[in-house]
């Protein structure tokens, strides 16, 4: 029987069996009283939905973009103005591992305005809660703030947010997969007492940011409120780096010292050892890269439009003067187009709180700091002066150069045109340089190439090179591989559903063609134009750094013909995966390569910054736990040999210059202070990260 046919015949069933069903959830206690919400009519989208025991069954399909399932209020609203999350107990009833999402909505919710969203990834037959903070909409009114990727406490702006009290439903849904999916919600709840901000009144909200850079409506654990505070917190953090120094098991390098022994080389380099991949650290020893980006890097926030933010601000002072810096171009964001002047909050506390030397204890500091914390690598975007102390491993970010294709795009920017002569040129030229300093330390441990470029569908570089003018190489190269396989344009034309008079004409037009007629060649072209481009920087980077490890492009997300071109040339295919768990990820990941994780991480609103990042956790211990979870995942997948938390230090409070981003994503916070629940949980997972992997995470 056709399947599409017997889910629509099953879901009209359904569909009749719940025109009058009303189910009241059971109430639960969980930490206080909960709210259980009564809920109308369930309604599928693209899914079969069937009632079970204290909620629904839901089977999703594979026509629609977001299949599920949408849960209204059966008065009309539910007034969760007295909660601060709602919450499901959500279980996998699949065979494949899925991502599940919970919407809580009012009137108009488009995904963005008027709701807010959660989400959790479950592994066959998993049972988690799914918990969704109800950011409210805005109270604070008459104060104009801006370039910001999250706000204050009542502030907010519209966007993912609610008014609590006129919650007209919720939806639990997943992503369209080809892979069938079903999930099961039940016990909807609205738990968590909700306490409004306290704020002056608009006239004396301003400044609103401290002389630490820190948010002046607020306390929390760990904020500085003097010179004094700050300074008073190196002695205490050396007592506790005093009693950790490291994991005992470790060799100078952050290698398994007690573990097997394989080649030395005398540089790092990968194996496959009893059915896992691993780095090999110089003197031989099993190494697993766990490490931290942008060490010591400064963010900066724009200081223009903004000076009656600002409480006593240090740029107005001559000794913090190196933290004002010169114009730079915004990205994204409120600056968009601009180049704005901005000031470095995090550089002038360190200047504070280590004085005049704070660039050399800073450093210092850093590298003492990771070997405590059960970490053995300086990754990626991080200081030079920080890693070419050469007491930590490190990894180092290079990029290739040359001309753009045109009509191609993507959220940071284009693609280069890989069969331009200026490409392989200039790419080898600017790897020269990048390398000049660490082409022969035996403590880098390899390099990226590149970050989360526009990789698209698996024909959208073609399609872009189509687009582009008659001078593009790449159009030129491709109107070349077309007329060797149809030696007429009639035939391309027929094969195409194109109407071009000539080749000419083709090289000519920046139309795009139709992608199902034109697929095959599309793809054929993309896969070339990609194998292109690792091709050149493989070949690069070995005659300048040879054998240091080509660490891949950090793919933010790619398709599996971009994936397998990477795998063909990288040494290590890397991906930044900004998930609460690995579990069930695969990335188009089709060959048994080894596979470092470039960035990740996860954020909470408790500790005084306005946004939680790309993954939200509620407070600093599920923080912790998360970050637990998600490396001893990591460390159970055979093909994994590193992963890289996604920053060291919080951004800045009020955004960073180029997009605006603000989020709580630190191992220290912007006052140089290291959060303690997660330090706990880093030392957890390093401490006996070997012992875990080798046991088969046991």
């Amino acid at each position: 029987m056709d399947r599409e046919c017997s889910i629509d015949e099953r879901r009209s069933v359904m569909a009749r069996c719940m025109t009058c069903w009303i189910l009241v959830l059971m109430l639960v206690n969980w930490a206080r009283a909960d709210q259980s919400l009564e809920v109308g009519q369930a309604k599928p989208a693209d899914a079969i939905v069937t009632p079970v025991a204290g909620g629904w069954r839901v089977e999703a399909g594979r026509k629609e973009r977001w299949p599920g399932v949408t849960l209204p209020a059966a008065g009309g609203a539910w007034d969760l103005s007295a909660f601060l999350y709602a919450v499901a107990d959500v279980k996998n009833v699949g065979k494949n591992a899925a991502t599940v999402y919970l919407r809580v909505d009012n009137d108009g919710a488009d995904g963005t305005r008027n709701c807010v969203t959660g989400n959790v990834t479950l592994r066959p037959g998993e049972q988690k809660m799914l918990r969704v903070m109800m950011t409210r909409k805005p109270v604070l009114q008459g104060v104009k703030l801006f370039g910001m990727r999250g706000y204050p406490p009542g502030y907010g702006t519209g966007d993912h947010a609610i008014d609590a009290a006129k919650v007209t439903q919720v939806v639990a849904y997943v992503t369209r997969q080809a892979d069938e999916q079903a999930f099961e919600i039940t016990n909807l709840r609205a738990t968590g007492q909700y306490v409004a901000p306290r704020l002056p009144p608009a006239e004396r909200y301003m400044p609103f940011i401290d002389t630490f850079g820190q948010y002046k409506h607020g306390d929390w654990p760990g904020k500085v409120h003097s010179l004094e505070e700050l300074k008073g917190r190196i002695a205490e953090e050396e007592k506790d780096l005093a009693a950790r120094p490291g994991p005992a098991d470790w060799d100078q390098w952050g290698g398994w010292k007690d573990g097997p022994r394989l080649e030395a080389t005398g540089f790092f380099r990968t194996a496959r050892h009893e059915g896992k991949w691993w780095l090999v650290d110089p003197e031989g020893h099993l190494f697993f890269s766990h490490g931290i980006d942008c060490v010591r890097m400064l963010d900066n926030t724009p200081i223009e439009e903004r000076e009656s933010w600002w409480e006593d601000f240090p740029g107005d002072k001559p000794e913090f003067a190196e933290f004002l810096l010169p114009p730079r171009f915004a990205l994204h964001g409120y600056y968009k187009g601009r180049n704005v002047k901005s000031f470095s909050f995090a550089g002038a506390n360190l200047k504070r709180k280590y004085g005049d030397g704070w660039r050399d204890a800073a450093a210092q500091m850093a590298h003492r700091r990771l070997r405590s914390w059960g970490m053995n690598t300086i990754a990626n975007w991080s200081d030079a002066g920080v890693y070419l102390l050469r007491r930590t491993p490190y990894v180092c970010t290079l990029r290739s150069s040359g001309p753009m294709i045109e009509g191609s795009e993507g959220y940071w920017g284009k693609f280069p045109d890989v069969f331009d002569p200026q490409f392989e040129r200039q790419t080898r030229e600017t790897i020269t340089r990048g390398a000049r300093q660490t082409a022969g330390d035996p403590w880098c441990i390899g390099y990226f190439v590149d970050n989360e470029m526009s990789w698209g569908d698996e024909t959208s570089l073609a399609i872009g090179t189509l687009k582009s003018p008659e001078t593009q190489a790449a159009k030129r190269e491709f109107i070349s591989d077309l007329k060797e396989k149809y030696g007429s344009i009639g035939k391309l034309n027929e094969a195409w559903g194109t109407g071009h008079a000539s080749w000419e004409a083709m090289l000519a037009s920046r139309e795009a063609p139709d992608k199902a007629r034109a697929g095959a060649d599309l793809g054929a072209f993309y896969t070339k134009l990609a194998e292109r481009y690792f091709q050149v920087v493989r070949d690069s980077l070995r005659s300048v750094a040879p054998g240091r490890l080509y660490l891949g492009v950090r793919f933010a997300w790619a398709n599996p013909r971009a994936v397998a071109a990477s795998a063909r040339y990288c040494d290590v295919v890397s991906f930044n995966i900004y998930r609460a768990s690995i579990d069930g990820w695969d990335g188009n990941l089709r060959a048994d390569v080894p596979v470092m994780i470039g960035e990740f991480h996860f954020g909470a609103l408790d500790r005084g910054m306005f946004h939680t990042g790309l993954v939200k956790v509620a407070d600093q211990n599920e923080r912790a736990d998360t970050y637990r979870n998600y490396v001893r995942g990591v460390l159970r997948h055979p093909n994994f040999v590193g992963c890289h938390w996604f920053q060291y230090q919080d951004q800045p409070t009020t955004g960073r210059v180029y997009d605006e981003e603000n989020y709580q994503i630190g191992f220290v916070d912007i006052v140089d202070t290291p959060y303690p629940e997660t330090i706990a949980a880093s030392r957890d997972v390093g401490y006996g990260m070997y012992r875990y992997r080798m046991g088969g995470g046991r």
